[in-house]
């Protein structure tokens, strides 16, 4: 009798001990969904900035492109645009709203093509991350405010971690192209006086692309921002060099928005200063944007680091 009873109380506690590890599963799965739940995460598209109101609208109209599908995933709770210099909204106004909001976090889009002094040291130092003496001075010159948000900031890699650049360049040139064995490719660029190496890379890995696709087997790079100081010359001097050896040259624009003092100033009096550039030089004042890749690019950027957030 005293055997099945021990039997029976021992068994009657093991039960017990699994119906309560059974609880307590079940308990820390909601917990920690209710942990995950209590993320309130924004994405800010961070550009350049421009006095020109068709610059600015064009980056506008590049979030509302991108908003519904970002914050369809139902990860992201909103996003916003921001400019770095120039005109509001700025990055600290950006950031201080997304605070007033109540977001945790805050993953930062830099709309630039590749590294510069803008990507390296100004937004980490415009958002607290950095404390570049040279930056510091330069924002305060420029009067463009510091902020450090209480939300968490993530900023992702920029554009030239994929092939976006090469397959825009090569679908604009295709579009003036009508006899590739007459024609060298020109490519202008802003640039940055620091990364002039780096930037000169992805161009060229952008031109060679257009050659593969297309036989245009001539290509010139030229600047149009900083690293030129805004001179028209080096425009011109990129066409010459193509000219030299070809019956035409094909201008692209790599510029990320049309602005009126980049595309038909700059960029458009280098032109003129060709001779012949009538009938020799193909130009079509664009830009990089409106790109359907460049949409989806950010639609999954956002999506995996809020992803990894989450």
């Amino acid at each position: 009798m005293l055997r099945l009873t021990t039997d029976y109380t021992r068994n009657l506690f093991l039960i017990l001990i699994l119906m309560l590890a059974g609880c307590t599963g079940q308990q820390e799965e909601p917990a920690s969904m209710e942990q995950n739940d209590d993320r309130k995460i924004g994405v800010l598209l961070i550009s350049h900035g421009s006095h020109s109101e068709t610059w600015r609208n064009t980056l506008f109209d590049l979030e509302k492109k991108v908003r519904e599908r970002i914050l369809k995933n139902e990860k992201t709770d909103g996003i916003k645009s921001a400019f770095m210099e120039y005109t509001e909204p700025s990055i600290a106004t950006r950031l201080k709203e997304f605070d007033n909001e109540g977001y945790t976090d805050v993953v930062i889009i830099p709309i630039l093509l590749t590294v510069s002094s803008h990507s390296f040291d100004d937004i980490p130092t415009i958002i607290g991350q950095k404390e570049n003496p040279e930056s510091v001075e330069m924002l305060k010159l420029e009067k463009i405010e510091r902020y450090t948000p209480k939300a968490t900031p993530h900023i992702t890699p920029l554009l030239d971690f994929s092939e976006i650049l090469r397959k825009n360049v090569l679908r604009r040139a295709k579009n003036l192209s009508k006899n590739p064995e007459d024609e060298g490719l020109v490519i202008i660029a802003y640039g940055s006086e620091p990364y002039e190496k780096e930037w000169r890379d992805l161009f060229d890995k952008a031109a060679q692309h257009v050659q593969s696709e297309t036989g245009i087997d001539t290509y010139s790079i030229g600047w149009c921002g900083h690293i030129v100081r805004y001179s028209p010359d080096s425009t011109a001097a990129a066409v010459k060099r193509v000219l030299d050896r070809k019956k035409r040259a094909l201008v692209i624009p790599s510029l990320v928005a049309f602005d009126e003092n980049f595309q038909i100033k700059i960029i458009g009096g280098g032109i003129e200063k060709v001779d012949d550039h009538e009938t020799r030089v193909v130009y079509k004042p664009d830009a990089i944007l409106p790109d359907s890749n460049i949409e989806q690019w950010i639609v999954d950027i956002s999506d995996e680091f809020a992803t990894t957030i989450r």
